[in-house]
């Protein structure tokens, strides 16, 4: 009696390879999983960000001219040049000032914008979105224009052609003007624009977490007006965002270079007077333009410790990240 040898189909072995190979990786560990898949990004975290830090850190300790080798060691050298240096003090001038003006003015017309927005009753998308798109714009984009076609100190010039209406003859030089100060202007308004849609959005994602219960009991007890229902029910309700909004908005003033640069680049080089140095526009020409990279280095570390500090000041003064508990003591 003979017997048929029937060849076994390879395609029949492949669920039973398929369901081997996935009973053996669901038996590993989950933290191994973990660290195949995180070890790209914090292997490159480490290197280009912390190793970095690092060595930038061990830098301003030395007298690095022309290169970023270590060894010729010089203590605090370069942090005493920072803070002789009268270039550096009234950039860190400028931008305090810029700080204590910009923080509240675009805090004011975000929250305000937020409001409105909210309260529309058709087109909330559209205008949500139209006072969005300023935030994808680039800086130094919106510094050229703002520069080059809004404040341009042409006859042709959307600001000059608005004075001629208003009865000015002659055409200003916004960024060239230095007293009064104009240039001011065009810094001030191209920030304005860049960044209050973004911080509106913020605040109007807050105020649609409260709850419309809150508004309604409101009602019944007597707050008709928008102004007592915002006072009693959206600020105090905002409290959290507003305080990461400022923080937000402090830090970002602290790091204020690209619409400063680029504005400001011809009277930065020395042909204008205009005073708009800010520490990152000092450090940018001590560390590449005179290849200072000891001086360069130190001074950021100068600027991040303000930032710090008053980042700190400033959620130590409205209780950011307090309890209600913690609050109530």
């Amino acid at each position: 009696m003979s017997s048929v040898h029937v060849a076994k189909d390879p395609a029949s072995s492949r669920p039973a390879a398929g369901a081997a190979g996935r009973r053996r990786w669901a038996g590993w560990p989950a933290w191994r999983a973990f660290l195949i898949l995180t070890a790209p990004m914090v292997a490159g975290l480490f290197v280009f960000k912390y190793v970095a830090i690092g060595w930038g850190f061990l830098l301003s300790f030395n007298d690095a001219r022309g290169t970023i080798a270590l060894g010729n060691w010089n203590g605090l050298e370069n942090y005493r040049r920072l803070f002789t240096d009268p270039a550096f003090a009234d950039s860190l001038i400028t931008i305090v000032l810029f700080t204590l003006f910009i923080v509240p003015v675009t805090f004011a017309l975000a929250l305000g914008l937020a409001v409105v927005v909210d309260r529309l009753r058709g087109g909330r998308a559209l205008f949500r979105t139209t006072f969005f798109i300023p935030a994808a714009v680039s800086y130094v984009v919106g510094a050229l224009i703002w520069k080059m076609s809004l404040f341009s100190g042409t006859p042709s010039g959307v600001a000059n052609s608005l004075a001629y209406l208003l009865g000015h003859e002659e055409p200003i030089g916004w960024v060239a003007t230095v007293d009064p100060p104009l240039y001011w202007i065009v810094l001030v308004t191209v920030r304005l624009w860049l960044q209050t849609g973004f911080y509106m959005i913020l605040f109007l994602a807050g105020i649609q977490q409260i709850p419309s219960a809150l508004y309604e009991a409101a009602r019944v007890d007597g707050a008709e007006s928008g102004w007592r229902l915002f006072r009693y029910i959206t600020w105090p309700g905002l409290r959290n965002t507003s305080i990461a909004v400022t923080l937000l908005l402090i830090i970002n003033a602290f790091q204020a270079f690209d619409e400063f640069y680029n504005i400001l680049a011809s009277n930065l080089s020395g042909l204008g007077g205009a005073d708009g140095r800010t520490p990152l526009i000092y450090l940018f020409q001590t560390a590449l333009g005179e290849q200072n990279y000891g001086a360069g280095s130190a001074g950021a570390f100068i600027v991040t410790m303000l930032i710090v500090l008053f980042t700190l000041a400033q959620g130590r003064i409205t209780g950011f990240g307090r309890t209600a508990e913690e609050e109530a003591r």
